[in-house]
């Protein structure tokens, strides 16, 4: 059984929103409906970029693991806000509870279960048309049960 990137994204999504305190939108601005804060700035867009499956265990379904990427892009009116922001982000992906190793903001996939998580690249800072946009890509590797 493969996994589901939009389960994947839909996981990450809610983890944004519930450690960051600020809406999320999925592939576009948040509207004004969406929790928490709606469409105001700072908030987070997040796109699926794919997945790389094969990392099943030897003997078993070798598409039940895969590493799957998401990129988080922070919206902001100035640089400071938009840097803040990230920070955020970066810290809700990989900030840890201290002497467990567990990671401090659960990402619960229907279906799966993420057993690690990594910040795969950063872009950093880009403005256009006076709005700020940081860039950040995350991988997770992500396990399905076997069916």
């Amino acid at each position: 059984m493969s996994v589901s990137g939009r389960q994947v994204a839909l996981a990450v999504q809610a983890m944004l929103t519930a450690a960051t305190g600020r809406s999320c939108g999925y592939g576009t601005a948040p509207t004004t409906d969406d929790k928490p804060t709606g469409n105001a700035i700072p908030y987070s867009v997040l796109y699926e970029l794919g997945q790389v499956a094969g990392y099943g265990p030897p003997f078993g379904d070798p598409d039940a693991d895969a590493q799957v990427y998401v990129q988080i892009s922070s919206v902001g009116t100035t640089a400071e806000q938009v840097s803040l922001h990230a920070d955020k982000v970066r810290s809700a992906f990989l900030a840890r509870v201290p002497g467990s190793g567990q990671f401090a903001n659960p990402i619960n996939v229907a279906g799966g279960r993420v057993m690690d998580r990594t910040l795969d690249q950063e872009d950093g800072t880009t403005v256009t048309s006076g709005t700020y946009t940081y860039v950040q890509r995350f991988a997770l590797r992500v396990s399905s049960p076997a069916g």
